[in-house]
């Protein structure tokens, strides 16, 4: 998947040979509250393991922003590690980004994507995401 976003100066991508892997765990282990600490070794694995979506400067094609989604391609999907560098903030890319996600995954038909946020609601709800209706249905193994 490569298309131009709205945003005229961005490229989203899915391709893992463009992906800087060194710049996304340099993000995600020192800025990111959810991954601060994590090997490179696990950020690796991590990525080989899941659909990544990176958005590009057009001009430089240097890595901006940076998701990666768990996924089955038929049911169900986990947005995660959602990262915009800082100097590219507060222009909508994030917006995009998520966009191009649920984008992508709409045509496998996955029924429910999730997320987790501490602070990036209003990006989520700009591209349809909503609390849980029942949020008393959903459980979960591990640390709190």
């Amino acid at each position: 998947m490569n298309r131009t976003t709205a945003l005229d100066a961005y490229e989203i991508s899915t391709d893992p040979a463009r992906l800087d892997r060194a710049r996304v765990h340099q993000w995600l282990t020192t800025d990111a509250y959810w991954a601060l600490g994590r090997s490179r070794e696990k950020q690796d694995r991590a990525i080989d393991g899941s659909l990544n979506f990176g958005a590009y400067e057009t001009g430089s094609g240097e890595l901006a922003a940076y998701a990666r989604v768990v996924t089955d391609h038929a049911t169900f999907a986990w947005l995660c590690d959602v990262y915009v560098d800082r100097r590219a903030r507060g222009n909508g890319l994030g917006t995009a980004l998520v966009e191009a996600v649920r984008d992508h995954l709409a045509p496998y038909g996955v029924r429910r994507i999730v997320l987790a946020t501490q602070d990036a609601h209003g990006v989520y709800a700009r591209a349809g995401f909503t609390p849980l209706d029942v949020p008393e249905h959903w459980m979960h193994l591990g640390p709190a």
